[in-house]
């Protein structure tokens, strides 16, 4: 009996813990389909310099090392859906973890970041 109620009481803890926010890594054709999907916001978390080098269409760019990425992020809506990428995936991965532990529920990384996206021969927007 000490073990059905320890199992129960652990079951009961894992649900308790569990959250329907989502923070996923996403390979080049997933991301690429995500980004396309209706109201999905777009953030290019590369410094200025970087984005303007090259960024896919649509998105916005705030970037992650400026040392206000947690103030900017604070104004947007965090129901919203955000596909998130930078150079490698490095600062992007970071950036989503940030954004999960803000209490953001949908947010998708870029593995491989524009690298992965330019090398897979999709488009940039180049100024």
């Amino acid at each position: 009996m000490k073990k059905v109620i320890a199992l129960i009481g652990s079951i009961l803890l894992l649900a308790g813990c569990s959250s329907s926010s989502t923070a996923v890594d996403l390979g080049v054709k997933e991301f690429s389909a995500k980004v396309a999907e209706a109201g999905v916001i777009t953030l290019d978390v590369r410094t200025p310099e970087e984005f303007m080098s090259g960024f896919i269409q649509g998105a916005q760019n705030i970037d992650f090392q400026s040392g206000n990425f947690e103030n900017e992020i604070a104004a947007l809506d965090k129901n919203a859906t955000y596909a998130v990428y930078c150079r490698s995936g490095n600062r992007s991965g970071q950036a989503v973890k940030v954004m999960h532990d803000a209490g953001f529920h949908n947010v998708y990384n870029l593995n491989g970041g524009v690298i992965d996206w330019a090398n897979a021969g999709l488009p940039l927007v180049n100024n």
